[in-house]
């Protein structure tokens, strides 16, 4: 075991009140019940399938305009933005990671920190799209998260002591982790990020106590997969079956693929899902064919890393529409049969409900008010290109670019990493959506290791004049959408939805706010004073529900937003935790 006193700090009041407060293990049962309960949230999701739904209406649309906020903690220092967490609780305790790959265990009742942890990271690293990290999770009596320089790090949950750390790839290649990783089956998944640098994505399975690799599935067709036995790798397939089959050359080599969001999980077929990011790079010239398994998302078994099956949402995609966007698992009844679905709102712009049993496609809709690129879906989901949509050859001019395109949605998706919530009550599912458009050419691009693999250019652009954000209400079943909410700046938060006819979210104008779940009215809105990109839980303690939020403004807008930088360039970076509930009877807080 290895301890790096320097980075943990925590003092010997807050040391024992952690012992006291946080002693109880986190089982695989407590993982696998998580969305059905209430008193704690130990997975990112609110339960293993995603879906970001509580049971709780203690709190509802009758009286979140009292909420109050009873604490806000700090993340501290100069590290102040992209603080994209989702918290977790345990035993009154909750665990949240912040920007630049720090940990925080915090005293859920007062908001006073537990301990605190900052990885070392080098100078070198490079990631994408800001500074950011997702959250984290939570096994037996470890915290494990992932760090921009591609490790995992488990501490200890109740003292912040590092148990273990592994290096899950080459910060240096352009590997990075961003996202929570998953506890399946008593196995900690995770994925990689580092798409833009013509890496090979992958998900690998470790054990969560030890750190020892137990399987990896590369996510590039022509790749190896392998089991680990007694330390040994051996061989568990090509993913694919062979090399070449969708991939001109040995362009599969470095052929992206990232699966830079995570995963969720289905107990019913006991099967992981992944998205998996762009194929690299951008220009889809020089790379003909399909491209698997990029801008997909792929059923894996969850012990061997072998992929069951695959729908891919863009093949020989040209727009950067990564198919990364979560896969929440949900039922309903059809002629009186249940149907095992799933279902995912693509950056495409496209929503899709999909047969989770096998990856049969179900249904599919734009979400968004314009798609350009595609005219539509065929009988199989697979799109129908608008002729002269795509990006322009560079090979094909005198030019150094090829002939430009206005595509929208922009790169940046009708939906991005945030993720939406489906409401068990009503039967919705809430999108956070942009409306933004984007002039897009090709350009010539060769390999080198550790440098950006895009071979494009871009400018993005609002699509209207007064909103760019849109929180939408979806019916699965019909493509309606059921109600919206525009807001001016583009959404980047994350959705929660309750029993008590509520549906959480924050803006990057700095607002939580709170809507109703059937009619999208707005009941409640409270200023964080930096722009919410997290996304929010809730759970009950003591008798009282409470809600957490992450609040600083960051991540991939104000880097690659374009034109629609210019709309945020005011906005304050920030790092802070706040916590509400309603008031006490007695009037305490």
């Amino acid at each position: 075991m290895t301890y790096r006193s320097i980075s943990t700090r925590f003092t010997l009041g807050t040391l024992a009140m952690a012992v006291s407060l946080g002693a109880q293990a986190v089982t695989d049962q407590d993982i696998l019940n998580d969305h059905a309960t209430v008193d704690d949230v130990v997975t990112y999701g609110m339960g293993l399938q995603g879906q970001r739904y509580s049971s709780l209406d203690q709190l509802n649309a009758d009286n979140v305009q009292s909420l109050q906020p009873v604490w806000a903690f700090s993340f501290g220092s100069e590290k102040m933005r992209g603080q994209e967490s989702q918290p977790m609780i345990k035993d009154g305790v909750m665990y949240v990671t912040a920007s630049y790959s720090r940990a925080y265990a915090i005293d859920a009742r007062t908001g006073e920190e537990i301990w605190q942890y900052d990885a070392r990271l080098p100078d070198g690293i490079m990631p994408c799209c800001d500074v950011v990290n997702r959250g984290g999770a939570l096994y037996d009596d470890l915290f494990i998260f992932g760090t921009l320089d591609a490790k995992l790090v488990a501490l200890n949950k109740d003292t912040g002591k590092v148990v273990w750390v592994k290096q899950v790839a080459d910060y240096q290649e352009g590997y990075s982790i961003t996202a929570a990783p998953i506890i399946v089956n008593g196995k900690l998944i995770t994925g990689v990020s580092g798409g833009e640098f013509g890496i090979v994505g992958k998900v690998e399975a470790y054990d969560p106590r030890t750190g020892d690799l137990l399987w990896t599935r590369p996510t590039v067709e022509g790749h190896m997969g392998y089991v680990y036995q007694d330390g040994e790798a051996v061989e568990n397939g090509i993913s694919g079956g062979e090399a070449g089959l969708t991939w001109p050359g040995d362009m599969w080599e470095t052929g992206g693929a990232a699966t830079w969001l995570g995963g969720t999980y289905d107990p019913d077929t006991d099967t992981l899902f992944f998205g998996t990011g762009n194929p690299a790079p951008w220009n889809s010239h020089l790379r003909p064919g399909d491209n698997l398994f990029s801008s997909s998302r792929l059923a894996i078994d969850p012990n061997d890393g072998s992929i069951k099956w695959h729908f891919q949402t863009t093949p020989n995609d040209g727009w950067d529409y990564d198919g990364v966007n979560e896969l929440i698992s949900f039922d309903y009844e059809q002629n009186g049969e249940l149907v095992r679905a799933a279902a995912t709102a693509d950056r495409n712009g496209f929503f899709y409900v999909l047969d989770r049993t096998d990856g049969s496609f179900i249904r599919g809709f734009p979400f968004v008010d314009e798609i350009t690129w595609a005219e539509g879906l065929d009988e199989n989901g697979r799109p129908i290109y608008t002729e002269g949509g795509r990006p322009g050859d560079p090979a094909a001019t005198e030019e150094d670019k090829g002939e430009p395109v206005l595509a929208r949605p922009a790169f940046l998706g009708g939906k991005n990493w945030m993720p939406m919530a489906y409401n068990q009550t009503t039967g919705l599912f809430y999108v956070p959506s942009n409306e933004w458009s984007m002039d897009i050419w090709n350009e010539p691009v060769s390999y080198k290791r550790g440098a950006a693999y895009l071979g494009a250019g871009f400018t993005i652009k609002p699509a209207n004049e007064e909103f760019i954000g849109v929180l939408r209400a979806i019916d699965p079943s019909t493509g309606e959408e059921v109600w919206r909410h525009e807001n001016r700046a583009p959404l980047w938060g994350g959705v929660m939805t309750t029993a008590g006819n509520l549906v959480f979210t924050g803006t990057p104008e700095g607002y939580l706010k709170a809507f109703d779940a059937r009619t999208g009215e707005e009941l409640y809105r409270f200023n964080t004073g930096s722009g919410v990109v997290g996304t929010p839980i809730t759970w009950e303690m003591d008798g009282e529900q409470y809600v957490s939020v992450a609040s600083g403004w960051g991540g991939a807008v104000p880097l690659w937003g374009g034109e629609v930088a210019k709309v945020v360039k005011d906005f304050n970076q920030g790092g802070m935790l706040w916590t509400f509930k309603l008031p006490s009877e007695n009037g305490a807080q």
